[in-house]
């Protein structure tokens, strides 16, 4: 059965997907916001498919001063200030976990102004990443309730200072929050050491690193003469504090990506194979960029050597008390092109607090105990709990823990909003005894609108996706 179940408890704060398997050895990781390839998408749009496992940010390529590059997927600035607000990422990111990608914020770049100058400063700016795109708090965080699932260093520049106490000052907030995981990352290039993240490499834990086997006499275009994979497999299992990091094959998305170091699906399969049968460190696959690897077609490649992914294909995946669809958004199904859906794009053209944006039953309308989905509209009801008065609008207040339908969204009250989600396609939100389940109608009414809380369900007619 195709469903998504959401917990209470989670829809306090924001929905997580745990498809995502650090340990595997067949994760594809791609980084997003350079537009290297000149016609990049929205984050959601890359979110549709199973292709990645893991969308690495970039860049903050400024800090402890935060600076962040997105290549203009941000629409805006706090005022006053130069620091990023981006909304519609926010919302993506939220969506991507939803398929159970991981997206991780990369810091430095082949450019900028960043470093620490001091254990202390790292140690002080670890709390200031936590309180801006974690479960910490700010004033001004970029993406919003969106909480982001691990933070990446790609240092090409300055010195090693600082770094391993923020690691070990991110790692202290990381265990503060059991609800989901979080991971550190890196991007060394592939001469063994790295001339920049080496020492933090051996004093510090990571999880994954992408090794940028591009750009250098060690890179896949030298394979097997003198790519050192097997240089970056000793090191996990001797050096490494975490025995158990993973080591990702770092590839070029197409010929324009890198000046030296591409090889075609077919090779990077080869290697990837040879790789996998003999060093057990292997993670995966990682490309630059996500715009260079989706225009070429080595990601659809890379995904098929990888074997199909979890993240994003369609079953539904388990995370704590929540089951969390992992379809794409649904599309309107009265425009002629498929977009993403926005979950703060209202689906009434009335104001959020408009009572007559909604048709509500009769003060009278009986009760019933069942808790099943909701009936057909036929003249009876879908029985539940509502506060409201109405439908879930994004953006409208709500209290609480209370969850609700709008149609085929699900919807979340985070921080005294609402925020609605997309149901996979075909299956539409009802509420029963479990909570808010998107599920196949089976002949059942496909608008149904209605919160939990107490009280007696409003449902709105006439609705259309």
């Amino acid at each position: 059965m195709l469903f998504t179940r959401v917990s209470a408890a989670l829809a306090a704060f924001a929905i997580y997907a745990s498809a995502f398997d650090v340990n595997s050895n067949a994760n594809y990781a791609s980084y997003y916001g350079q537009n290297s390839a000149k016609n990049q998408k929205s984050l959601g749009e890359y979110c549709r498919d199973a292709i990645e496992d893991v969308i690495i940010l970039a860049f903050m390529n400024g800090f402890p001063n935060i600076l962040l590059n997105f290549a203009s997927a941000c629409e805006t600035t706090f005022e006053g200030s130069t620091l990023l607000s981006c909304p519609t990422m926010a919302k993506d990111i939220q969506y991507c976990q939803l398929q159970g990608k991981a997206v991780i914020l990369s810091m430095g770049g082949a450019s900028g102004a960043y470093g620490f100058t001091s254990d202390s400063e790292a140690t002080s700016f670890a709390d200031t990443m936590w309180n801006t795109f974690f479960k910490g708090s700010t004033d001004q965080r970029p993406f919003g309730d969106a909480v982001l699932d691990g933070v990446d260093l790609d240092i090409e520049g300055g010195g090693s200072t600082g770094y391993p106490a923020f690691i070990k000052q991110m790692r202290t907030h990381y265990a503060s929050d059991s609800s989901k995981s979080y991971y550190i990352t890196s991007a060394p290039q592939c001469p063994f050491p790295d001339a920049y993240l080496g020492p933090t490499l051996d004093n510090a834990w990571f999880d994954m690193v992408y090794v940028q086997f591009y750009n250098n006499y060690c890179g896949l275009n030298a394979y097997p003469s003198a790519f050192n994979f097997g240089d970056w497999d000793n090191w996990a299992k001797t050096k490494s504090v975490n025995k158990d990091v993973k080591i990702y094959i770092g590839a070029p998305g197409s010929p324009t990506a890198a000046s030296s170091g591409y090889v075609d699906g077919a090779a990077l399969k080869a290697i990837y194979d040879d790789i996998s049968s003999n060093y057990s460190s292997l993670g995966g696959i990682m490309t630059w960029d996500i715009s260079q690897s989706r225009t070429s077609g080595i990601a659809t490649e890379i995904r098929a050597a990888l074997g199909a992914g979890e993240a994003g294909k369609g079953v539904p995946i388990e995370h704590d008390n929540s089951e969390v669809s992992s379809e794409e958004p649904t599309s309107s199904t009265t425009s002629s092109t498929t977009s993403i859906e926005d979950p703060n794009e209202p689906t009434s053209s009335a104001p959020p607090n408009d009572i007559n944006a909604f048709e509500q039953l009769p003060p009278d309308a009986s009760e019933s105990s069942s808790n099943s989905p909701a009936e057909p509209i036929n003249g009876s009801s879908e029985r539940t709990n509502d506060t409201s008065g109405g439908c879930p609008i994004d953006g409208a207040s709500c209290s609480g823990s209370q969850q609700g339908c709008n149609g085929q969204k699900f919807a979340l009250c985070a921080n005294g909003k609402w925020s609605l989600i997309p149901c996979a396609p075909g299956t539409t939100c009802t509420i029963n005894n479990s909570g808010v389940v998107c599920d196949w109608p089976n002949g059942s009414t496909t608008d149904t609108c209605a919160v939990t809380g107490g009280g007696s369900l409003r449902k709105r007619l006439g609705y259309t996706e």
